[in-house]
């Protein structure tokens, strides 16, 4: 079947390499220019061109074929699809046959884009320039460029884009050289075109660009490596960032080198973008995007590095055919990253990892209880179905947890970890089918008579298609660094009727734990378990531990979780106000949540505790949120889709 997220003929002709040439304008905040699509013919007879757009502009469409010149080419663009947008039909001179080269160029301006964020100087660290990054996943790009927007589909691009910023791109840099940035009083002043090359084919998700005051630091890459590292960031967080990044960075792509192959794209760079960013990274080849709040000072969320950069082999190497197999790229991204938990660190960082996760898992499941097919693995989306309604640790969680199934089943990692060689190995550069993997696993093992057995005894349709709240089979974790977390959660279950005057908590209690301990012993106080603690209790909780005021936005989610956990109570009506306040920035922190991690769970919390409230918070404060969270926290309150 094809994708049913795109409207392209991709399965007729498709791209192999883009040409892009833009010019970024902060006035009329739009990208404008053209794209030179090059194709490749994989059927008799085709004589059209479809390519997916949403919100674009079109000037003009030329084509060439062969060695032909340049002619003017008609084009129509189709009804707008509310999800996929219009399709850009565009006529070829003659019918063309597979071996034809067939070349398009069109004209075009974005307006409105869904894929791009444009903020104003306000919303950045220096408060002076203002700022520009896209996101494309899912079926964003089409908002940026005419193109097939689809997995199945991998390019190659160039790039020449002009913008009065620095510009950022996912790809290698061919000019100008780093030291040749503008900076300090000269950024903003004048017209500077940055020439970019990717030369390993990607999806169409994965293009990627950024625009704004922005300065580089390289990291210190183990020796004999033939990549390069490093951050960027706005000047204000660029020492921050250096010093929360550099020590783990290098080292984690060096062992996921050992894990699977060698990296393949040549630089791996981070970006820390504003906080407007709705994920916690995404893994733009070449140049990780990453979330503001990762910078605790302590690296303690630095496993998100880890998993952007498992994707440069699982998704960005290794590709799902389209969205309903979504879940192979982030399922073993997950399984990976926290299986580099037990090589940097021990076994139990492993099972502590997949016990945070799960409880994401619990929480997702009973999210879609309505909505149940959004609780499996493989999804069958209808054409034109939203890929972002689904959005949710599942295809994270599940998956990981999947793997993690077939790994212990098999026999363990000695076993597990020769396959997973293989098969980045076998499917690298490719865009793959849940099947296609499947078939594969067998077919590795097909000369082990008891792997086999193994396989087949193996619940496939419950894993990948099953619906409910709970797992196929039971999946036990490593609970050794949990104990302490889940000892401090009993005193504190214990200690509901007792008077906070005579409770004997201190700051001290936290002393050895590091920050995802904290969290588990937060998680834990929201267990069924467990009833909600009183208001008395939660002010004492936020009091002595400093939880209600800690920049640690993971810990401070999950704090006022607890606040919110009964929607009815006292504790819930006075922490629907100051979680409302935190998520929008209008606190100390003075910075927005976009972040969808945070931002989406702390409106539901609050809406359920104060709808009013929740939804008027939002409407005053929803333009400091990235169009796609914005869309989507809308439908989690349940009013419109916002403009």
């Amino acid at each position: 079947m094809p994708d049913p997220t795109t409207q392209s003929n991709y399965e007729e002709i498709s791209t192999t390499d883009v040409e892009l040439n833009w010019r970024v304008d902060f006035v009329e905040k739009k990208i404008s220019g053209s794209v030179v699509h090059i194709l490749k013919v994989l059927k008799d007879g085709v004589d059209k061109v479809v390519y997916d757009t949403s919100d674009l502009e079109i000037g003009s469409v030329d084509v060439a074929i062969g060695e032909g010149p340049w002619e003017t080419a008609e084009f129509s663009t189709g009804d707008v699809h509310v999800v996929m947008g219009s399709a850009l039909s565009i006529t070829l001179p003659h019918p063309v046959n597979v071996g034809s080269d067939v070349r398009v160029k069109v004209a075009y301006a974005t307006k409105d884009s869904k894929a791009l964020q444009w903020l104003d100087p306000q919303q950045t660290q220096g408060k002076e320039h203002p700022y520009l990054f896209s996101q494309c996943q899912p079926i964003y790009a089409r908002a940026l460029v005419p193109i097939q927007d689809t997995p199945s589909v991998k390019i190659r691009y160039t790039a020449q884009v002009t913008s009065v910023l620095p510009v950022l791109m996912s790809a290698i840099r061919v000019s100008p050289p780093v030291e040749e940035f503008p900076r300090g009083g000269e950024v903003g002043e004048a017209d500077v075109t940055y020439e970019y090359k990717q030369p390993v084919p990607i999806p169409s998700y994965l293009l990627a660009i950024a625009s704004g005051e922005v300065v580089y630091r390289a990291f210190q890459v183990p020796e004999g490596k033939n990549w390069t590292s490093g951050v960027w960031a706005e000047p204000q967080l660029i020492d921050a960032a250096w010093q929360e990044f550099n020590e783990d960075t290098p080292k984690f792509l060096a062992a996921e080198e050992e894990i699977t192959m060698d990296y393949k794209f040549g630089v791996y760079d981070l970006l820390v973008l504003p906080p407007a960013f709705p994920y916690g990274g995404m893994e733009n080849a070449c140049l990780t995007f990453v979330t503001p709040t990762l910078l605790t000072g302590d690296r303690s969320l630095v496993d998100v590095v880890v998993h952007e950069m498992t994707h440069s082999w699982f998704g960005n190497g290794i590709t799902h055919a389209d969205a309903s197999h979504f879940w192979l790229n982030e399922g073993w991204t997950t399984y990976i990253e926290r299986y580099l938990q037990e090589v940097l660190y021990t076994p139990a960082h492993r099972g502590f990892s997949f016990l945070i996760g799960r409880k994401m898992l619990d929480d997702d499941l009973e999210l879609y209880i309505d909505r149940p097919k959004y609780q499996r693995l493989q999804i069958d989306f209808e054409k034109g179905e939203d890929p972002d309604d689904a959005y949710s640790s599942v295809p994270y969680e599940k998956g990981g947890n999947f793997i993690l199934h077939l790994e212990r089943a098999l026999g363990g990692l000695d076993v597990f970890l020769p396959y997973v060689k293989h098969y980045v190995a076998t499917f690298m550069g490719q865009s793959i089918t849940t099947q296609q993997w499947k078939d594969d696993l067998f077919a590795y093992f097909s000369d082990q008579t008891e792997a086999i057995k193994v396989l087949d005894e193996i619940s496939w349709d419950e894993w990948l298609f099953g619906e409910g709240l709970t797992l196929p089979v039971p999946v036990e974790y490593d609970m050794t660094l949990a104990f302490e977390s889940y000892a401090l959660a009993q005193r504190w279950n214990k200690s509901r009727s007792t008077d906070v005057s005579k409770l004997d908590f201190g700051a001290s209690d936290l002393k050895n734990m590091d920050a995802n301990q904290i969290i588990v012993f937060l998680e834990r106080l929201q267990s069924d378990s467990f009833q909600p603690l009183p208001k008395t209790h939660i002010d004492h909780l936020g009091r002595i531990y400093g939880f209600s005021m800690t920049n640690n936005a993971e810990i401070r989610l999950r704090f006022y979780q607890v606040a919110l956990l009964d929607p009815g109570s006292d504790a819930a009506r006075v922490y629907a106000q100051e979680a409302a306040n935190w998520v929008v920035g209008n606190d100390e922190t003075k910075v927005v949540k976009g972040r969808m991690k945070f931002c989406r769970p702390i409106f539901r919390d609050v809406c359920a505790a104060n709808r009013l409230l929740a939804i008027e918070t939002f409407e005053e404060h929803k333009n400091a949120f990235h169009p796609i969270a914005r869309n989507l926290i809308a439908k989690d309150l349940g009013i419109y889709a916002p403009a």
